[in-house]
């Protein structure tokens, strides 16, 4: 099945036949999700994270993913939690029938506090927060759920370590009026994926330190939760009640030098297309926008009908293309809309074999020798978290290996 990526909107592409007259836009071009892949992880993740739940973050519709359907693979494979960034993201969810437990950390003055606390969202804290949150409670006349996070280090979001004391005390406060429960404790670490800097363990004594002082102040909350994919799977001291994953969900590794594969995880993303022209030129042609790049010699090239507006990124010229288990690096100047790569030699205007309409993948899992998420990370000078967050809702997301809790209508 095949669905628009745009979180909570699911409506089906049907899929056809190669070649017919129905034939969807996703047999052009689609970004293919393997839900296996995804329940693979999370069964693998739960395992290296055990006896701590699993929370599995699906903000920026799931890495790019798709939020649902992911989510609903997550949870069907023993997630525990679901975790996003902002409030609309969550309402999403549950506007799609999915009532598992689920954190929305990221707010505005103008997030809908309101509306999380209707639909019993729980909401991060990191200080402001908590009047605003207090008023959404009583206009609800329901007791928000509420997730204290500190700031061990990061520095971003979350209270500091001097403002924790107060932080703690009005909300036990606000919890002993019966307006809101704190459910969860919570940091983010900084440099967990660079195992042998010593701030992590400078955040993780910090962290410590604020649960002892809330613990002091009655505090008696059902998770307490630090470590991200890279602290999960290598930190198990960080693991506490609860684990946040997000990276290592989509199969990707967050560790410089170690492949997914070596970390037990299977990549779930493949972007590909079809090569959509395919023509001979002569030695000195120059390509795309700028004439960086000339042929060698006499050459054929083939055109990639995917560009900048679908999400690859335009200064990752060199990115390999995977063509009839092949690699061709990109040539010349990645457009808005497509790039072109260079074939060699085939004599296509002379009866040579062409290219025309042959499956070219950009990344998948790499199993065959193909291209990856992180070859095109390193190709834009960028981390494979970016690759596949920015491939564009004009690519169409097409899901394989969906079980019936996967879809739409089927709430969990």
């Amino acid at each position: 099945m095949t669905y628009p990526a745009a979180t909570g909107d699911f409506r089906p592409v049907p899929d056809s036949a190669p070649g017919s007259a129905s034939e969807s836009p996703a047999s052009e071009r689609s970004a293919v999700i393997d839900l296996d892949a995804i329940r693979h992880n999370v069964r693998h993740l739960a395992a290296v994270a055990s006896p701590a739940q699993v929370m599995a973050v699906v903000k920026a519709d799931a890495y790019g993913h798709g939020a649902v359907p992911v989510a609903r693979a997550a949870l069907d494979a023993g997630a525990q939690w679901l975790g996003v960034a902002h409030i609309s993201e969550a309402l999403a969810l549950r506007a799609a029938g999915i009532e598992a437990p689920l954190l929305a950390w990221l707010h505005t003055p103008d997030s809908n506090f309101g509306a999380a606390v209707a639909a019993g969202i729980d909401i991060g804290c990191s200080g402001w927060e908590l009047e605003k949150i207090v008023l959404a409670a009583r206009e609800q006349e329901r007791p928000a759920r509420v997730h204290l996070k500190v700031d061990t280090g990061l520095g971003r979001n979350g209270a500091t370590l001097e403002a924790w004391d107060s932080l703690v005390g009005e909300a036990m406060e606000y919890q002993d009026e019966g307006l809101l429960r704190v459910v969860g404790i919570f940091s983010h670490l900084a440099v967990a994926d660079e195992p042998d800097r010593p701030e992590t363990d400078q955040q993780l004594q910090a962290f410590r330190e604020v649960l002892a002082i809330a613990e002091d102040a009655g505090v008696d909350p059902e998770v307490r939760h630090l470590a991200n994919t890279p602290a999960t799977l290598s930190r198990p001291d960080t693991h506490f009640d609860l684990v946040r994953v997000g990276l290592g969900i989509y199969g990707l590794s967050p560790f410089d030098g170690q492949s997914p594969a070596e970390l037990g995880l299977r990549p779930a993303m493949t972007v590909r297309t079809k090569v959509s022209h395919c023509k001979d030129v002569p030695a000195g042609q120059g390509v795309s926008y700028g004439l960086n790049y000339r042929t060698s010699g006499t050459s054929t090239l083939g055109l990639i009908p995917l560009g900048y507006a679908d999400g690859v990124p335009r200064v990752a010229t060199g990115g390999p293309v995977r063509v009839e288990g092949r690699n061709y690096p990109v040539v010349g100047r990645i457009a808005m809309d497509q790039m072109v790569i260079d074939l060699g030699p085939r004599g296509v205007a002379s009866g040579g074999p062409s290219l025309l309409g042959a499956e070219a993948v950009l990344f998948g899992d790499g199993a065959d020798g193909g291209p990856t998420a992180d070859d095109w990370a390193r190709a834009a000078g960028t981390i494979n978290y970016e690759i596949v967050t920015r491939i564009s809702p004009r690519v169409p997301r097409r899901y394989v290996n969906e079980n019936p809790a996967d879809r739409p209508g089927e709430s969990r």
